[in-house]
């Protein structure tokens, strides 16, 4: 069983600055690919950055050069760095894992940016 809990959401200004934090329960952290998504109201919930177990990072199109998603095996933690916030990146912000083809959810935590 493997328990994601999200937690570094809060109300910002456009232009502003979070890192959001996922903390993973269970000793195979290190040996998956963790990923970060996010729904904003009235849309399908997507694909925001994902890092490999190696560290490898992916990030969609619109949030590039402004997040940076990182982990910390030692502390079976992955990070979301989020700069230049946008009120388009306003949504709920999910961590996720695949593990064992079992797919993995948080509980989300809330962003939101002001203009």
């Amino acid at each position: 069983q493997v328990q994601l809990v999200e937690s570094g959401g809060d109300l910002v200004q456009s232009g502003g600055s979070l890192r959001l934090s996922c903390a993973a329960s269970g000793s195979i952290f290190s040996m998956h690919g963790m990923d970060w998504y996010r729904q904003a109201p009235g849309k399908q919930r997507e694909l925001v950055a994902s890092i490999t177990s190696g560290g490898s990072a992916n990030y969609v199109d619109s949030v590039k050069g402004r997040f940076t998603i990182s982990r910390d095996n030692a502390k079976n933690r992955v990070y979301l760095q989020m700069n230049s916030l946008k009120p388009e990146d306003t949504g709920v912000y999910y961590c996720h894992a695949v593990v064992g083809l079992v797919n993995y959810w948080g509980q989300g935590t809330q962003v939101t940016v002001s203009s």
